[in-house]
């Protein structure tokens, strides 16, 4: 008998590992169950074109960048992202539409023998699931964010034709290695034979591995931020920034609107430009007996600032550097490592208010001691435990803080957390919602 899409969601949840939730007890240091899926869904994943984007932090925002320009140019486009904030189904989206609740059902009702045989994690069969949709509804690409690392990454089975890193910083060590190298090696695991690489930051530790990986594959590398350079000219109602965009020093694009704010936004559409820059060279341009013309994949300019400057609408993009309330403002942002944290903090430093008052959390595995260093010591604190079990308790994390003179009260939840902030802020205040996404998903 077909089950109801609670009763769906309850299986998913209660019966299958989620990393997210649980944390290391969930992560598969293989593909083997991810592959077996796959075969058996018929490899649904060779059947559509697809762009792999992996990093530390940045991913999300360039596979929505990437999304939104290939949804403007006209193409149909999927995008798998991780994790979700409110309903996992932001995970699996085709032109901004999340999969339909029904077709969950099915897909769970269908398969449930082999899903109960391969005993997969949550992840493993959300990737799936995901590929199976897009080519069920036979997109024309889709974007696919890596979900941790990237070597050993679930939706490490595709073959892209092109492959993207963001950057690399410190996350995850206990999984993926306590140097920049280590890590770096972990996310140049998606790099593969015949398929071109970006990599959004030349960094001294890191560029190397990705060189040596790019040589032994036989594929071109461009660093995004050798040849892009961005320079922020306004922020617009705090959500929408616009830019003068440069390649190789000069004028490239004037004023460039996205529809993104943040200190890390910049670089995040410069990988982005490089990506689709290289997108085009390769795929973009057909050669026929009558020259050169432009193949159903090309994305024009056009296309580009439409989908960069109606990001939002177009793929439904949230909970990084978002207002969702003022008098006082309520700004949330998803950073929860050290280096997204240092420039988040970086950037709330320079904005206009009274004082300033922090909602936060952090999840148990992460070494918090690093990343309350980069906390401001004059803002007011209201710290909570998410509704996970990985959430770290809110007194243990006030312990925590006190040590580095960040002071204020533990909230048995963090929307209790925010009400209080709210009450105690006046209205030229900032209240700042930071430090996990899924904090932040408990406010939006």
């Amino acid at each position: 008998m077909q089950m109801s899409y609670r009763e769906t969601l309850d299986y998913l949840y209660q019966h299958l590992p989620m990393f997210h939730r649980i944390g290391a007890a969930a992560y598969k240091n293989d593909l083997s169950n991810t592959i077996a899926l796959c075969d058996y869904l018929g490899n649904p994943q060779d059947k559509f074109p697809t762009i792999h984007v992996a990093g530390t932090n940045g991913k999300g925002s360039v596979s929505h960048l990437l999304a939104a320009a290939c949804q403007a140019a006209g193409l149909q486009t999927g995008l798998y992202i991780s994790p979700h904030y409110k309903d996992f189904r932001e995970r699996i989206k085709i032109n901004g539409q999340y999969i339909p609740r029904q077709r969950v059902v099915d897909f769970i009702t269908q398969h449930r023998p082999i899903i109960e045989t391969i005993q997969p994690s949550f992840f493993e069969l959300c990737v799936a699931m995901a590929f199976d949709h897009f080519a069920r509804k036979r997109v024309d690409i889709a974007i696919i964010e890596v979900g941790l690392g990237g070597r050993l990454d679930s939706t490490n089975v595709i073959t892209p034709l092109l492959s993207v890193i963001t950057n690399i910083s410190y996350d995850h060590q206990y999984l993926l290695g306590d140097t920049l190298p280590l890590i770096a090696g972990e996310k140049a695991g998606i790099i593969k034979p015949g398929v071109p690489v970006v990599i959004g930051e030349h960094q001294p530790e890191s560029a190397p591995v990705f060189l040596r990986r790019a040589a032994a594959a036989g594929v071109p590398l461009l660093f995004a931020d050798q040849h892009f350079h961005l320079i922020e000219k306004s922020i617009n109602n705090g959500q929408s920034t616009t830019y003068d965009v440069f390649r190789d020093k000069k004028i490239y694009l004037e004023n460039l609107e996205v529809d993104v704010a943040g200190p890390y936004q910049a670089k995040n559409v410069a990988t982005a430009l490089q990506a689709l820059e290289v997108w085009n060279a390769e795929y973009g341009i057909q050669n026929t007996e009558y020259g050169a013309q432009h193949s159903a994949f090309h994305i024009p300019p056009s296309a580009l600032q439409k989908g960069f400057g109606h990001l939002r609408e177009l793929t439904r993009f949230q909970g990084r550097w978002q207002v969702i309330a003022t008098n006082p403002t309520v700004l949330c942002d998803s950073a929860h490592n050290e280096a997204g944290l240092r420039v988040a903090f970086e950037k709330i430093r320079t904005l206009p208010f009274r004082q300033l008052h922090v909602v936060t959390g952090f999840v148990n595995d992460k070494s918090v001691e690093q990343m309350l260093g980069l906390f401001p010591a004059d803002a007011r604190y209201y710290f909570a435990k998410a509704d996970i079990p990985r959430g770290l308790e809110a007194e243990l994390l006030r312990e925590k803080a006190a040590n580095f003179q960040l002071h204020g009260r533990a909230y048995t939840s963090v929307r209790g957390a925010l009400r209080a902030a709210r009450r105690a802020a006046a209205p030229d205040d900032l209240v700042v919602v930071i430090g996990s996404i899924f904090v932040v998903a408990e406010v939006l």
